[in-house]
């Protein structure tokens, strides 16, 4: 039997959760494009985003994470604001340009990715204060947004394959 240090994995490995966050946008956007265009804007339940809106969200909500990176790199601790999607204007994903928004989700995430690949192992470890966490580094931060792309990619799918509208 093995033992289970042969099972240990670094707490923290940014080389994967790069690749994760670099291949976000080859599952999400082909999953997107086999959506029937009949369904794309169709809510599943009152109160339930679409898959357009899933696919719109994820592209809106990027420049956040963006955003937050340059502040704790630039910022010792800086205190952070939630994101709230209920705080947006109503059926601005809706509105939005689909083609646009996964283009730019695509060339974003890549920027970005090339941007993590610079940081120092300190630079990672980086904090910034976020009400709704205990402890909020810049390598938890993308981890949420590589969950964040897998939460939404899975509510698509739902949508996607369910047998009942």
């Amino acid at each position: 039997m093995r033992s289970s240090a042969a099972f240990h994995h670094p707490v923290h490995d940014p080389e994967a959760l790069l690749v994760t966050l670099e291949r976000g946008p080859m599952l999400i956007i082909p999953l997107i494009r086999d959506v029937p265009p009949e369904r794309l804007k169709q809510r599943p339940a009152p109160g339930k985003w679409s898959a357009y809106e899933h696919a719109c969200h994820i592209a809106l909500s990027h420049g956040l994470f963006t955003d937050r990176l340059a502040r704790m790199l630039a910022e010792d601790d800086p205190q952070l604001k939630p994101y709230d999607p209920g705080d947006e204007a109503p059926d601005v994903l809706m509105k939005m340009d689909l083609d646009a928004a996964l283009l730019g989700y695509a060339r974003e995430r890549g920027e970005i990715v090339e941007r993590l690949r610079a940081l120092t192992p300190a630079q990672w470890e980086r904090t910034g204060r976020h009400p709704e966490y205990a402890h909020y580094t810049v390598f938890i931060m993308f981890r949420h947004l590589a969950l964040h792309d897998m939460l939404h990619a899975y509510r698509i799918e739902e949508i996607l394959t369910k047998r009942d509208w």
